[in-house]
């Protein structure tokens, strides 16, 4: 089945005028991300030279994807919107609530079970509002994604960090919160900071032991955690030509680590290959058409530093398979060098488990090379020395990757399948003994590895490689073990050693699957009625927060001081905190509980000035807000950072904090504070962050003439009499200032719907 076939071809058809258009008014050539941005201008916005990371510029997207945790806010928020149906086509996908503990069958068995309430919810709104369903056990949201939906010069948005994942069919593909998708789901704009660029050349052809992961473990230790915020990271070169579809999704899925906006590629013969393989020939036959403006112009990568801001060369031929970690994605070491890192860092260097698969690395191209490796184990007879888990990213893998006798294989050396889902990527994973906290080493194909991220122990050092490295490190059990150079002893004191990874690119018999998962919605969801029951503890209908009070913020009490690395997954844990995401106050009792506090390096133990008793971050807050007091949350470097969850927008939000000020935010992060009405803002002297001490009261100056541009003045009246003025800064633009005094953009949609 082919989805959104004569929207593509509409696209298609208007494509090349517009991309002439616009490079014939910039006056120069363009890069792929550029002509997909200028193809995608809302209508009537004029095109012109838009700022790099200067101009918010309003988009038109072509599609929105939802994951079941994120998607029961987004439709939660939809629903009090008035539509009747989605204005752009779009898709829920069931894969982050389903706990990875035995193996896949029994696994799946439990959630459908232990979910049911919140399938049947998000089963029938996205019946009721025109939206596809993949139900649960389909797979994961970006692998079922490149499979099905995305197309070389589409945009689209969707509610995980990973969304950027599509960026390996030459997608521009981000990541958002439950309310930019409501918008858009809405019918209205989509706005964007015109992002910066940042080309990636590469040259040569990997080979032997270095994969597509190693591309974006290198590119993150260079850029690091925050060097790709605000901007797309476009690869071209002879080597993006070289590599398979989905090791060029593996590449954009990564992104997100870097903070990209987005990852993109030009279309190849590898996309094409890819969207035959998955049942679109009509769609590689329609890109075929338009090729020269589903890349980049000619002279952008012959002279990228001309049209990029900035430029890195990687060769291929040279590149070494990395592990990145631990508790960093950007931490980048190559095996070579990982003896000495673990000597000298201390490390555990015993490998206690091994993990392949994810959103990121489930393609067949990975399992097939994963499997030449298992293949291995018992024809030079050895044995497995680390517990190993193989997740697949889709039902269409995971039926092929059986019928082609991979899952065999694997079962045959002692691994375990889990369920075609997020699991121990997400921290859906029960892992035996994670409760003593013990100091270990795990390795795995994912894309994050902060601190309690797979099994909730903070003392789980988790490093991120690729699906073959992985496997060589869970044969050997050894983190310091070098495929390329280290030999093994087998069960007969011989000396071997292991063959380079070798695997199909696509399956030979093509892809197979009985039943994908998908459930269409009805042709007419006017009579759908969607039910939540008033005293659920898993879903709770929302109502709309309150307006700004029309004058300057006073009073307000410093509720944490949060001291460095402060993710989402710090501000809105998710493990068995998932089952309350579609809960807001439920949900909102795990509010910045993994943040560490800087007066008593403590989490989740903050002073109540009301009191000046220690208690939990909520409890805290809801003191506050019970006596009708606002708060301020103060962080340190690219707060936000990590998943796209809004929750950690929501939360405080809903607990009463007003203001979140810190020295940088995430991307996304920032523009979730902004969409649910929070006051985001920024040191205009970093070393400010020194003067907030822990029974702080604070004074927002200047929001009466709150206007972009010009920043706010802070008042820090402290306990023994002093006070500190500092200034901050803002990026509200005219629109996002509308949302600040309305309560949160959702209030400013309502409106307009009621008026319409």
């Amino acid at each position: 089945m082919v989805f959104d076939l004569d929207l593509i071809k509409k696209l298609y058809a208007a494509m090349p005028a517009k991309i002439d258009a616009a490079r014939k008014t910039l006056g120069r050539p363009l890069t792929l991300a550029e002509k997909i941005l200028y193809a995608h201008l809302w209508k009537g916005v004029e095109i012109k030279d838009f700022k790099r990371g200067k101009d918010y510029v309003d988009f038109a997207p072509d599609r929105v994807a939802m994951q079941d945790a994120t998607a029961q806010m987004a439709l939660l928020q939809f629903d009090t919107t008035g539509r009747k149906k989605v204005a752009v086509p779009s898709t829920v996908h069931c894969d982050h609530l389903i706990v990875a503990k035995t193996e896949s069958k029994t696994d799946l068995a439990k959630a459908v079970s232990d979910n049911e309430e919140v399938y049947n919810f998000l089963s029938s709104i996205s019946n009721k509002y025109g939206i596809g369903f993949w139900k649960p056990g389909a797979g994961i949201i970006h692998q079922v994604v490149l499979e099905n939906y995305a197309f070389p010069g589409g945009m689209m948005i969707g509610t995980d960090s990973h969304t950027v994942n599509a960026g390996g069919l030459g997608m521009v593909a981000i990541g958002v919160g439950g309310a930019d998708a409501c918008d858009v789901m809405a019918g209205l704009s989509w706005e964007l900071l015109m992002p910066k660029l940042i080309g990636v050349k590469l040259t040569g052809k990997l080979n032997g032991w270095a994969a597509p992961k190693d591309v974006i473990l290198k590119v993150a230790g260079i850029l690091t955690v925050k060097g790709g915020t605000n901007a797309i990271v476009e690869y071209f070169g002879e080597g993006a030509t070289n590599m398979s579809c989905t090791g060029k999704g593996t590449i954009c899925n990564m992104g997100a680590e870097i903070g990209a906006t987005t990852s993109t590629f030009g279309y190849d013969e590898s996309m094409s290959r890819y969207l035959k393989a998955t049942g679109r020939t009509e769609v590689a036959d329609a890109a075929d058409k338009i090729k020269e403006y589903l890349t980049g112009d000619a002279d952008v990568y012959a002279n990228p530093e001309k049209y990029f801001d900035q430029v890195i060369e990687i060769n291929l031929s040279e590149l070494e398979p990395h592990l990145n970690g631990p508790f960093t994605p950007d931490l980048a070491t190559p095996i070579s060098k990982m003896k000495e890192a673990a000597v000298k860092n201390g490390w555990p260097t015993r490998v206690e488990v091994g993990l392949i698969g994810s959103c990121t690395n489930s393609s067949y191209e990975d399992i097939s090379r994963a499997v030449s490796l298992a293949k291995q184990v018992s024809e030079k007879g050895l044995q497995l020395k680390s517990e190993f888990t193989i997740t697949p990213g889709s039902e269409l893998v995971r039926y092929t990757i059986e019928r082609d006798g991979f899952l065999n294989v694997f079962e045959k050396i002692g691994a375990t399948v889990f369920a075609n889902a997020c699991g121990p990527c997400i921290g859906m994973w029960e892992r035996v003994g994670a409760e003593k906290q013990e100091r270990n080493t795990i390795v795995h194909s994912f894309n994050r590895n902060f601190a309690k991220r797979a099994d909730g122990n903070p003392n789980t050092m988790a490093f991120v490689a690729s699906p073959e490295l992985v496997t060589a490190l869970a044969i050997a059990g050894d983190l310091t073990f070098n495929p390329l150079t280290d030999t093994l002893v087998n069960d007969k004191g011989e000396t071997v050693k292991l063959d380079p990874p070798n695997g199909d690119e696509l399956p030979v018999k093509g892809f197979s699957v009985e039943d994908a998962g998908y459930q269409a919605p009805a042709e007419d969801g006017s009579k759908v009625v969607v039910d939540v029951k008033q005293d659920s503890k898993r879903l709770q209908l929302l109502y709309p927060f309150a307006k700004w009070e029309g004058t300057d913020l006073k009073g307000l009490k410093l509720l944490i001081k949060a001291k460095g690395k402060c993710t989402t997954d710090h501000i809105s844990m998710a493990g068995p905190w998932l089952k309350f995401r579609g809960h807001l106050d439920n949900i909102s009792n795990n509010m910045l509980i993994g943040a560490v506090n800087f007066f008593n390096e403590k989490t989740d133990n903050v002073k109540n000035q009301l009191t000046g008793e220690y208690g939990t971050v909520p409890n805290t807050q809801r003191a506050y807000k019970a006596a009708g007091v606002g708060t301020i949350v103060v962080g340190d470097e690219n707060y936000g950072e990590g998943s796209s969850r809004e929750h950690a927008a929501m939360e405080p939000r809903h607990l009463g904090v007003r203001v979140v000020l810190v020295k940088s935010f995430a991307r996304i992060h920032e523009t979730n504070l902004k969409k649910q009405g929070m006051l985001a803002i920024t040191f205009a002297d970093k070393e400010d962050y020194n003067k907030i001490q822990e029974d702080d009261v604070i004074d927002v100056i200047g929001l009466t003439s709150f206007t972009p541009g010009t920043p706010l003045q802070l008042a820090l009246h402290h306990k023994d009499g002093n006070t500190d003025t500092i200034t901050v800064n803002h990026s509200y633009n005219a629109q996002q200032i509308e949302w600040f005094k309305a309560g949160g953009a959702l209030n400013v949609i309502r409106a307009e719907f009621s008026k319409a």
